[in-house]
């Protein structure tokens, strides 16, 4: 921690992004962070789960937390996305609204904007992309967040780098005073396994077509840090048995290219070599089973963890509170 954080003086809070899917935010995390911690594809809803950068200057640690695109959600594993998106706007100290400046008509549904104008919190809408936006894109969307929200958008290129600088100072203006949450040589907040898991699905995205990237989630089995090279066990779960050898390929080759590629993110990533043991299991229609998710290690909001737990579950937590109510007495 610095002299300064130390001695008082200092503004630290939480940032949201929010937006619809593929409005940019995750390249708006990476830009502001300056490092490569959300994955990037140019598929819709690539973000699943929250995911955290740090941000840490002399004087300021903004706290960025990157949300799913805010969208209907059809599914189970799309109402998970929704409300972690909702919570994160919840708590949040400032809000970051994405808006995408190549495609005007994709904005905000009128439940996420009711929700919005009840942020009391600092909020700035941001229109994304302008270097490839039309002057008529721009402006409609200009005239939709002063009519919708009552306030001026700015316009940044996340993937080109433009105002960002100047976004990240007002962010830093408009932050609450407190100390820092994070030691400062902080980056992010989930663990390495998490940022592994995340790089062999982005690989997915963009080695497959279809509905496989969609189907498809990694997650880390095993990591021995203490081996050279790092041993990596990773398990890719699918819906259908049908799509295990959409992955596999022709002689395994599929499966040989997924690992290649994605072994050596993860080199660049933790800075050293690795060996990547990929397994592929079916786990029938895992997005749409709010158990299931669990299982897969999906953090549920308490509102979707009641329906998990169904009538016994409730049952058992009102017993489990009516007996420390008895115990306070």
């Amino acid at each position: 921690m610095t002299e300064e954080a130390e001695a008082g003086g200092t503004r630290a809070g939480h940032v949201a992004l929010v937006g619809r899917p593929n409005v940019g935010k995750s390249t708006l995390l990476n830009a502001l962070v300056g490092e490569k911690l959300s994955i990037v594809t140019p598929k819709a809803q690539t973000t699943r789960e929250t995911v955290t950068g740090i941000l840490t200057t002399d004087r300021a640690q903004a706290i960025f937390v990157d949300t799913p695109g805010l969208l209907e959600p059809t599914y189970a594993l799309q109402r998970a996305m929704q409300e972690s998106a909702l919570e994160v706007l919840a708590d949040a100290d400032i809000v970051l609204l994405l808006l995408d400046g190549t495609r005007p008509e994709d904005v905000p549904a009128a439940s996420v904007v009711e929700v919005l104008r009840r942020k009391t919190s600092p909020m700035i809408v941001l229109i994304n992309k302008i270097d490839a936006a039309t002057s008529d894109a721009v402006e409609a969307l200009r005239a939709w967040s002063r009519t919708e929200l009552g306030l001026e958008p700015r316009e940044v290129s996340a993937a080109a780098g433009t105002g960002i600088d100047a976004l990240r100072a007002d962010l830093e203006a408009c932050l609450p005073e407190s100390p820092f949450y994070y030691p400062a040589d902080d980056m992010a907040v989930q663990p390495v396994r998490f940022f592994v898991a995340e790089l062999i699905r982005e690989t997915i995205f963009e080695t497959y077509e279809q509905e496989v990237p969609y189907a498809s989630i990694a997650r880390v089995e095993e990591f021995r840090e203490g081996e050279d090279p790092v041993y990596i066990r990773a398990t890719i779960y699918v819906e259908r048995e049908s799509q295990k050898p959409i992955l596999i390929g022709k002689g395994g080759a599929g499966i040989r290219e997924l690992g290649r590629r994605s072994r050596e993110k993860i080199e660049a990533f933790i800075g050293r070599p690795v060996y990547l043991d990929l397994w592929i299991k079916a786990l029938p229609n895992w997005r749409t089973k709010l158990a299931t998710l669990r299982y897969l290690g999906y953090r549920l909001p308490p509102s979707l963890d009641a329906e998990v737990q169904g009538p016994k579950g409730r049952r058992a937590r009102s017993r489990r509170r009516a007996q420390e109510d008895t115990r306070g007495d």
